[in-house]
């Protein structure tokens, strides 16, 4: 196949990328490169797959030295003239949207990135997929759509009305307007919610990387909420899985769907929601002793409260994955936090 990945620079889409690179499939990947975090990470996840950084140039595509089924152009998915331009050349067969503008912190100081990164530039892909025969889209939603359901665990059949950041205001807005291309022009649409992804090559904003870079420093951590937070951390090799599984399986809609008791993860159009979580929530503390004991070195620990837009707990129902595409995540957070630290002492020379 011939695969479009928006937001290859960055954590998920690099893993992404190379995946589907090695498998065999050509790959254009796409990534505006913004400032958010370091933009010397993304350019290094870049350059593992043969694309140098002195090659890139807005709006160029650039070849790969390592893989020849692999390029990349750097654009922003509000720039739709070019991306028309993009999709019109290149003949995507299918694509899967990663890029958006992330951080839930960061939506409280600067929504307006999240309006046009998130809603405008997703608007732009759909209407490429639309006018341009995309046999799938999948993209990239958040758990964060939960907002403050309490219900545990948490259901793609669940009702998700009440989202507490901008950021998952977002990311809810695109699993409606995904429907709305999937019923009026038939493009099949996945959305995904990823929960807590950590692993190598992972976010400097995230508390992995935080966590570690401090410990190492001796210098203190934040621990907000008292420490009294759960998450379903999944590893992102776990996450990259689920993904093609996904991508390889287009939604064909349910015949059977019923409009009285309406599910909001599938309907009679080509379109369909997947939680992809590790289903095994761990306590913060826990994942705090997990990266001392990797590093062997205890943490400072500052016990803070809980930050606006946060969210107490987090467990995904991954069912429908399972019954549908036959997977569940399963990597165990202590053999994912080991794989992290590697590559970290590696990267940074430590």
């Amino acid at each position: 196949m011939k695969i479009l990945i928006t937001g290859t620079a960055g954590f998920i889409g690099y893993h992404l990328s190379n995946y589907l690179i090695k498998r065999g499939d050509e790959v254009v990947g796409l990534d505006s490169i913004n400032d958010y975090y370091a933009v010397n990470l993304k350019y290094d996840r870049l350059k593992t797959a043969g694309i140098e950084r002195s090659e890139i140039a807005y709006n160029k595509l650039v070849k790969s030295t390592v893989y020849p089924n692999y390029s990349f152009i750097q654009l922003q998915l509000e720039d739709k003239a070019n991306l028309d331009k993009l999709f019109a050349e290149q003949k995507f067969d299918k694509v899967c949207n990663l890029a958006a503008q992330a951080g839930v912190r960061y939506s409280l100081t600067n929504p307006d990135v999240y309006i046009n990164s998130n809603i405008v530039g997703f608007l732009n892909i759909l209407e490429c997929c639309r006018h341009n025969n995309i046999k799938h889209l999948a993209y990239a939603s958040s758990s964060s759509v939960y907002g403050l359901n309490g219900k545990s665990p948490f259901s793609t059949s669940d009702n998700v009305d009440h989202p507490i950041s901008l950021y998952a205001a977002s990311k809810k807005s695109n699993e409606l307007m995904a429907p709305t291309y999937s019923h009026l022009f038939k493009v099949p649409t996945t959305g995904l919610r990823f929960f807590t992804v950590y692993g190598p090559w992972g976010r400097p904003d995230m508390a992995l990387f935080l966590f570690t870079k401090a410990i190492l420093e001796g210098k203190p951590i934040q621990v907000f909420n008292n420490g009294n937070m759960v998450r379903d951390f999944t590893y992102v090799a776990d996450i990259v899985e689920g993904v093609v599984r996904v991508i390889d399986n287009p939604p064909a809609g349910k015949t059977n769907w019923d409009a009285i008791h309406p599910d909001p993860s599938t309907s009679t159009a080509p379109y369909k929601v997947y939680n992809i979580g590790n289903n095994n929530p761990v306590k913060l503390m826990d994942f705090v002793a997990a990266i001392e004991n990797a590093l062997g070195k205890k943490a400072e620990k500052q016990l803070m409260p809980m930050q606006a837009g946060d969210v107490a707990a987090t467990c995904a129902d991954v069912q429908d994955l399972v019954d549908d595409l036959h997977y569940k995540p399963a990597t165990k957070v202590v053999d994912g936090i080991e794989q992290f630290i590697k590559w970290y002492r590696e990267y940074y020379n430590i």
